[in-house]
């Protein structure tokens, strides 16, 4: 029990503690032992003896100790070891050590001490989250999670206050997003700062409807354009504010006037260069926690895991330039890079909780146009009126739907010869190129792609197939082909033979009314709808190309529309048609109403 009182030294407990032990003269070799006790990583001191080869292992009293207790001996730690230890721990408690601090002393351990660090502290993000759980329901969430949604927002709730910062990096298909929103929505206190969401472009309007859809009691403001808030305090009552990379670059100095509650990036890679104005924005903005999100967290070189790593928790494996002169391309090297990740890292891949999946997950994907090409559908749009006016509706819906495929499918013929790809990405050179609808699909199909996917893209117009085989993808030797009227009827099913036999990931690019029936395509597991239909049957028998029987894998199906647009009408309709069926619908009284209302909706609507 006097052994808990304040240290004494070991020559002071030889006088103090004198005819209650025995006292050894040989100094024994110290041990720093790091572990984890619930949430929080602790380190203690203890003393080594060998006996007969086997080791034993002796706990200090305290880390102020420089002895240890042997049954009823006591036995000395070097004199000043105390000292030392403090020393080395500096301003870190031992009751709640940094998990920076454990992997600085890991990867560098003093010459004096021999530092251990138990195997639980190295988990891996996706084994510890299997045994994180929720107390409870969380407040203000309109969505049933499934476990490992659960367990992942678990997870993240006790990692961040450990670590400070995560990477949500599970596949596709398994709701990054909705996780991230029921994290805030179980964090949230009154007196909190706000939210803080960096993503692409065309990631604004899905943050945005995911967040009214999961989270309606959550306020959100979207900081972009040319009426974004000019001042800090614009942000002081939101508990999300939705931003671009682009705007943080611009608005580098306003936006670090705040000390965000949560930095939250989406698709984060990003922000894998070290050396580009968006990455070293985003590192200079205060916050209390950072989640950096993405299905490829690590594309190609390993300064990839740098960049990203010291996002989430600055300094944990050094600067850039330790970094790279510490870690090679070399295995052992790899090794011990990955095991000082682990922890910060959640990665789950559909297979892994396919159990905890419907086998189908059907994920709306919301785009807004952007600025230039909002103005150009407007154009487009009062143009079909003043043409046809009422009448004209079918015809104005043409010309608005080949414009949301791209602004190329209506502004240039089959026999333009933009078409013409004399050499690979011939089209991405040329300005006009990208839109948020390529941008998400080349996102969707690249993170398909790392995860040895295949992907069905489906493209009412035949000059969207171009398009999509221009995306600049780092994988070699994937496949690429199409279906569509022009193909030959005696070589459709040689094509897919073609795509499930490769043995690399690929794409295929069809057109649903020639191949939305009749085709079994089960070595694709991710579908996009890259354009819409007014028919639900047309989508959902594309759909089943790759989920049918046979079928061994979840299937994730997107469909990517563009709101206050044409798209936006289809996507109710199709809704409503497959809520009520075809046989209740009055047809003609519906399509009127739709028809009128594609001619009056205006992308502006999306921007207020």
């Amino acid at each position: 029990m006097g052994l808990k009182n304040p240290p004494l030294i070991f020559e002071e407990a030889k006088t103090q503690l004198d005819g209650l032990y025995r006292f050894s003269s040989s100094i024994l070799a110290p041990v720093l032992l790091i572990s984890k006790s619930g949430c929080n990583y602790v380190c203690a001191l203890y003393g080594k003896r060998v006996v007969r080869g086997v080791e034993c292992l002796m706990p200090a009293p305290s880390i102020s100790h420089n002895w240890v207790l042997d049954e009823s001996r006591v036995r000395p730690l070097p004199s000043d070891i105390a000292e030392r230890v403090l020393d080395l721990l500096g301003a870190e408690s031992p009751e709640a050590l940094s998990f920076r601090w454990i992997v600085s002393v890991s990867r560098h351990p003093p010459d004096w001490i021999e530092v251990r660090v138990d195997e639980e502290t190295w988990a891996a993000g996706d084994e510890a989250s299997l045994a994180a759980e929720l107390d409870g329901p969380i407040t203000g969430l309109s969505a049933t999670l499934f476990p490992y949604q659960e367990h992942g927002v678990a997870w993240m709730y006790e990692s961040l206050r450990t670590l400070g910062g995560v990477l949500l990096a599970d596949e596709m298909g398994l709701g990054k997003t909705l996780q991230i929103i029921a994290l805030i929505l179980l964090d949230k206190n009154h007196n909190d700062s706000p939210a803080l969401v960096v993503c692409p472009t065309s990631l604004i309007a899905n943050w945005r409807s995911e967040i009214f859809k999961f989270a309606p009691t959550l306020s959100v403001l979207i900081h972009r354009g040319s009426n974004r808030a000019g001042l800090p305090r614009y942000f002081e009552d939101v508990d999300v504010v939705i931003t671009t990379y682009e705007t943080a670059v611009l608005d580098r100095s306003m936006l670090s006037a705040i000390r965000w509650k949560f930095l939250i990036c989406d698709e984060a890679q990003a922000l894998k260069n070290p050396s580009s104005a968006r990455r070293q924005a985003i590192s200079t903005l205060p916050r209390q926690f950072c989640i950096q999100v993405t299905g490829t967290p690590f594309e190609t070189a390993l300064t990839d895991v740098w960049s990203l790593t010291d996002l989430v928790v600055p300094g944990l494996l050094g600067c850039q330039t330790e970094f790279e002169a510490h870690f090679s391309e070399e295995s052992d090297s790899a090794a011990e890079l990955s095991r000082s990740i682990k922890p910060l890292m959640l990665r789950r891949t559909v297979s892994q909780v396919a159990q905890d999946l419907p086998e189908r997950q059907d994920i709306d994907l919301p785009l807004e146009l952007s600025e230039p090409d909002a103005l150009k559908y407007e154009e487009v749009r009062k143009e079909a009126l003043q043409e046809f006016e009422s009448s004209g509706g079918l015809v104005a819906s043409t010309r608005l739907q080949l414009f949301t495929a791209h602004r190329w499918v209506l502004d240039h013929r089959r026999d333009d010869p933009i078409w013409d790809r004399r050499y690979p990405n011939a089209l991405t050179a040329l300005d006009g190129y990208w839109s948020p609808k390529l941008e998400l699909a080349h996102s969707l199909i690249g993170e398909a792609f790392g995860n040895g996917r295949k992907v069905l893209l489906f493209a009412n117009y035949n000059r969207v197939a171009p398009l999509i085989e221009d995306l600049p993808l780092d994988f070699q030797h994937h496949y690429f082909g199409t279906l569509n009227g022009n193909t030959p009827q005696e070589i459709r099913q040689q094509i897919v033979d073609e795509f499930s036999d490769w043995p690399r990931p690929g794409v295929l690019v069809l057109n649903p009314k020639v191949a939305a029936a009749g085709l079994n395509i089960t070595a694709a597991t991710v579908v996009i709808h890259f354009t819409q239909s007014w028919n639900p049957a047309t989508q959902m028998q594309a759909s089943a190309r790759a989920h049918r029987r046979g079928q061994a894998h979840p299937v994730s199906v997107f469909r990517l529309f563009y709101q206050n647009t044409v798209e936006q009408v289809m996507v109710e309709r199709s809704q409503r048609r497959r809520e009520l069926g075809e046989d209740l619908l009055p047809n003609h009284e519906t399509e009127k109403t739709d028809l009128a209302r594609l001619l009056s909706i205006t992308p502006s609507e999306s921007k207020k």
